[in-house]
């Protein structure tokens, strides 16, 4: 990845999209509305703590208590409920709006137990590039976001950029996306899929057009052939005990449906492994394939019982797949 990024909080209080901010803007509105009402109830009870204490005050008639009541109790919180509740729908329904008029980037994302598949489609529908658990995006430029799922709910949520969007069994959703500022941007399901929801992220990376071309034109590439040596033999090793899950695609193929397991053409380019729970370099994906239930309890992937040799020459093999 080339450009000047920077990593975004993971946070809704840091926005990089006018769906975020406007999200923000509705929060700081209803902190500090909350805020006022809890300061004035609370000089109300003091008020009237003070007035009790205090020798000869009269108490208010009857009329005037049946105001205080009607005014304080039930017309000013009615209509700051109002207030804030049609605050609320507003930035809702601007936010769902996932209609992109002219976006020149269509992305098909699908949820998996636990990791995302992802696609990059033209304007007629096929693919343009296949990739796992990392998504680029061009800054300044609407992108639309398809969203299914492969087994159970998930919900798609980048904090920096918008709000959730459920990925239901059977049903395309679909979301808008414009980041206005480069940087790398965590993702998370925002909805309990399984032992390993809490790790089921991903990472939303947000750079200059040229940047993002450059990045599509390499996904676009088959993997490069291996030089005679170990990468070459951890080839054979992996066409022996991984291709059952993963793919490769070589030079003259066509793009495959995902397996059971991540597409694998471009592995090393990718920033983490695991659905960003591990950060992706020789070691850390050793140990994945030796033991991925020790990284991530429950995951589908068995461990993979290679030779000491054997488990060298395919990382070695992995990791010139850039």
């Amino acid at each position: 990845m080339n450009g000047p990024l920077t990593h975004g909080a993971h946070s809704v209080l840091s926005p990089a999209s006018g769906q975020a901010e406007a999200i923000v803007v509705l929060w700081w509105v209803m902190l500090a509305v909350s805020v006022l009402v809890f300061l004035a109830v609370m000089a109300a009870l003091a008020l009237g703590a003070w007035r009790a204490r205090r020798p000869g005050t009269q108490a208010l008639s009857e009329a005037a208590s049946r105001r205080l009541v009607l005014a304080g109790g039930v017309a000013v919180p009615l209509a700051v409920l109002i207030a804030l509740v049609l605050g609320s729908v507003r930035t809702d329904l601007a936010g769902a709006d996932d209609r992109v008029p002219g976006a020149r980037i269509v992305v098909e994302v699908t949820g998996w137990q636990w990791w995302w598949a992802v696609r990059y489609l033209d304007a007629d529908g096929a693919t343009l590039a296949i990739t796992a658990n990392q998504i680029h995006v061009p800054v300044g430029e609407p992108v639309r976001v398809l969203l299914r799922s492969g087994d159970v709910i998930h919900s798609f949520w980048v904090p920096n950029l918008r709000g959730k969007t459920d990925m239901i069994p059977g049903i395309v959703n679909a979301a808008a996306y414009e980041a206005t500022r480069a940087g790398v941007y965590r993702g998370q399901c925002a909805e309990f899929c399984g032992t390993q929801h809490a790790r089921m992220a991903f990472e939303l990376v947000a750079q200059p057009r040229e940047d993002f071309d450059r990045w599509l034109a390499q996904q676009r590439a088959p993997a490069a052939v291996p030089e005679p040596g170990r990468a070459a033999e951890g080839r054979r090793v992996f066409d022996r005990d991984c291709a059952n899950c993963h793919r490769v695609r070589e030079a003259g193929e066509g793009f495959w449906p995902q397996g059971l397991g991540p597409d694998l053409t471009h592995v090393a380019s990718r920033r983490r492994l695991g659905a960003a729970t591990l950060p992706n370099g020789p070691a850390h994906l050793a140990g994945w394939i030796a033991d991925p239930q020790g990284a991530k309890p429950g995951v589908h992937m068995p461990p993979v019982p290679l030779e000491p040799g054997e488990l060298k020459a395919v990382v070695a093999y992995l990791m010139a797949l850039e």
